[in-house]
């Protein structure tokens, strides 16, 4: 069997599973020859694109403000009458578990210290250098982190819901290269981001089995080295390959629910425990300054003062989020269906970032105050030294450690299950031509791999060598971002156009009695077809109503041709070189009965039953009604109409245009 016949994209799938294998045979085999690599890779890119990634995040975070604000909000992610697949909590506890998770627990206190400890342009352990460190941290991990992964999840949102292109990166391109994106290019794209995807992944897995280490460490004296990571790897990947296996339902869904319940919890007993008062008033300030700040750090690479630690640092998260933003972004984009740009946009930018800023603002301004008041600096002198124990060094100041230490450790390896599983399943959904299930076998092969590359890059130089990985899969990844958000540009141009042609008075439909009747109207409401009805409503009124329109354009000297689909039927006007073709496609679209509409019997068999819909599609995506019931006439009215406002459309893209 052909991979072909598989589901699989068989270019993409091999490509990225070479390009893996080879990294992991190489890193076990020559690890000092891949560090200094790596290493090498990492300082030139810091030293000489910085100033790129610096400037690039600037325009995501600009371009993705400016289209929430403008009047192309209010597109939906989906069909015009598509609703969200998740409730609005449900769905900000499955962005925030698969996009930050990990990373909030590992630098949550280590961050803030280390800046206090050692800021970039302050006084260390002074007033200033504790407000410096927490807008650093909040600038890390706030708009701008969360910008980089909106890019990515809008645009194969919009595409993939939207455009009815395949779930895919490439798909973002369609606007700029066409149909190209089927072809080699497209190949190319898709195994740029499996690798950036795994590159990123691999950091987030180290930093977390660090963390699970330290966590094991501290509650049952296991002892910290590589070796008791990888054994911890190995047991998480196979937590994670079961996990990805149930779906993204059953599995992830209910994983970030726990992580989100089981945060709560714990930033609530901090702050009950802790200086309250204290805390309550610095997560006030600390957005003040984040604000205050906001543009000023956006652009700020350093220039005139070159140091080590904006590559350090911003430039190793901006690097680390872009890595790992093909990964966030489907995932995003894979849960966001039916919800506006809008929605979108304000959900992704500020609701993770803002519990991020509760989190960070919980357990570094605890640090700081405690190593001020309590600890005389030993906080910050045994993170300095030990980054992942930054968080147990901080309970051994406060009442109730080990239930702390308890929760702090249910929490990581929750997160780290979380972010293999939820990678997994992306990657394979990369690699299966935008499949949103892809097959078993795949998920499980990507689970694998990513356990394996995170392993490998460990025995390479610790997380070192995941930091500069991560980094330098990012470099080529930044560019075909920015074309992305161009790409989005093109692609929402076209829906300006179609909203003010939507404004044109609708013509009546063509029939005698002047519309549908009111037996009609009823029938369609109420009807739920099957899909052998449905599939011969389509072979009889839908083609009846294409022969007709195509015959009657074909007399006019307007070349049409009607084909038969897999799941419907499509009329095609051409138009030769001088515009774009008309096309409107009739698909059976399966959906289950609504409850309220099951009888007694069926609604006691405990599983939904489902009907087809005989939905309209048009050149650039589905309508989201359905034309089941009407008859060939009224379908002909109803491609009429479309095509009126087709012309209309191509004629205010070019009024030059003859047709």
């Amino acid at each position: 069997m052909r991979l072909d016949d598989t589901g699989i994209a068989p270019v993409t799938f091999i490509g990225s599973a070479v390009i893996a294998l080879g990294l992991i045979v190489y890193a076990s085999i020559w690890p000092q020859s891949a560090a200094a690599i790596f290493s090498g890779a990492n300082a030139w890119i810091i030293a000489e694109a910085g100033w790129f990634y610096m400037l690039s995040v600037g325009i995501f975070v600009i371009f993705l403000l400016g289209l929430a604000m403008s009047s192309l909000g209010k597109v939906k992610l989906g069909p015009d009458d598509s609703v969200p697949d998740y409730k609005y909590g449900t769905w900000v506890a499955m962005l925030f578990s698969a996009g930050m998770g990990i990373g909030i627990v590992f630098y949550g206190v280590a961050e803030p210290i280390m800046h206090f400890a050692q800021p970039p342009d302050a006084v260390p352990r002074s007033a200033q250098a504790a407000r410096d460190a927490m807008g650093i941290t909040f600038f890390h991990w706030g708009v701008h982190a969360w910008a980089i992964y909106a890019v990515l999840g809008l645009s194969l949102a919009y595409f993939g819901y939207r455009r009815n292109q395949p779930l895919a990166i490439r798909s973002a391109f369609h606007p700029i290269v066409g149909d190209r994106i089927h072809g080699p290019l497209g190949d190319c794209i898709d195994i740029f981001a499996v690798v950036g995807t795994l590159a990123g992944l691999a950091t987030s897995l180290g930093l977390g089995v660090s963390q699970l280490n330290a966590s094991m460490n501290y509650l049952f004296d296991m002892p910290q080295n590589v070796l008791t990571q990888l054994v911890l790897i190995a047991v998480v990947t196979a937590l994670a390959t079961i996990t990805v296996a149930t779906g993204l339902d059953n599995g992830i869904r209910r994983l970030s629910e726990l992580i989100i319940i089981v945060s709560g919890i714990l930033m609530l007993l901090i702050v009950i425990l802790g200086p309250t008062r204290f805390l309550l008033g610095a997560l006030v300030e600390n957005i003040g300054i984040y604000i205050h700040t906001f543009v000023a750090r956006t652009f700020h690479v350093y220039a005139y003062e070159p140091t080590k630690w904006v590559g350090d640092w911003t430039i190793f998260y901006w690097g680390w989020w872009i890595s790992w933003s093909p990964f966030v972004g489907m995932f995003i984009a894979r849960i966001s269906r039916g919800r506006t740009i809008r929605q979108f946009l304000l959900g992704v930018l500020f609701a993770p970032a803002g519990f991020s800023f509760i989190w960070f603002t919980i357990f570094g301004d605890l640090a700081i105050w405690l190593d001020v008041h309590v600890a005389n600096g030993q906080i910050a002198q045994t993170v300095a030294g030990n980054m992942p124990i930054a968080l147990f060094t901080v309970f051994d100041f406060m009442p109730w450690s080990r239930l702390l230490a308890w929760i702090t450790g249910l929490l990581v390896a929750v997160y780290f299950v979380t972010a293999s599983d939820a990678g997994a399943l992306v990657v394979s959904m990369i690699t299966s031509k935008g499949d949103e299930e892809p097959p078993l076998w795949l998920r499980v092969f990507w689970a694998l791999a990513c356990g394996a590359i995170a392993g490998c890059l460990l025995l390479a130089g610790g997380l070192e060598a995941l930091q500069a990985a991560a980094v330098i899969a990012a470099f080529p990844f930044c560019i075909l971002m920015l074309i992305m958000c161009y790409g989005i540009l093109k692609g929402l141009r076209d829906e300006i156009t179609i909203q003010e042609s939507r404004t044109l008075p609708t013509a009546p439909l063509m029939t005698s009695q002047g519309g549908l009747s009111l037996r009609q109207r009823l029938n369609h409401i109420v009807s739920h077809p099957t899909k052998t009805r449905a599939n011969n409503y389509i072979a009889k009124e839908v083609i009846a109503a294409f022969d007709l329109v195509a015959s009657e354009l074909q007399k006019r000297g307007i070349a049409a041709e009607v084909v038969r689909l897999d799941d419907g039927a499509q009329l095609i006007v051409h138009h030769g070189d001088e515009a774009e073709d008309f096309t409107y496609a009739v698909r059976m679209i399966s959906q289950p009965i609504p409850a309220f509409a099951l009888s007694d019997a069926a609604r006691g068999e405990g599983e939904k039953k489902r009907f087809y819909r005989a939905e309209v599609f048009l050149n650039k995506g589905g309508r989201g009604y359905d034309i089941y019931g009407y008859n060939s006439d009224q379908v002909a009215a109803d491609v009429i109409n479309h095509y009126d406002r087709f012309r209309h459309y191509l004629y205010v893209l070019d009024p030059d245009t003859t047709m």
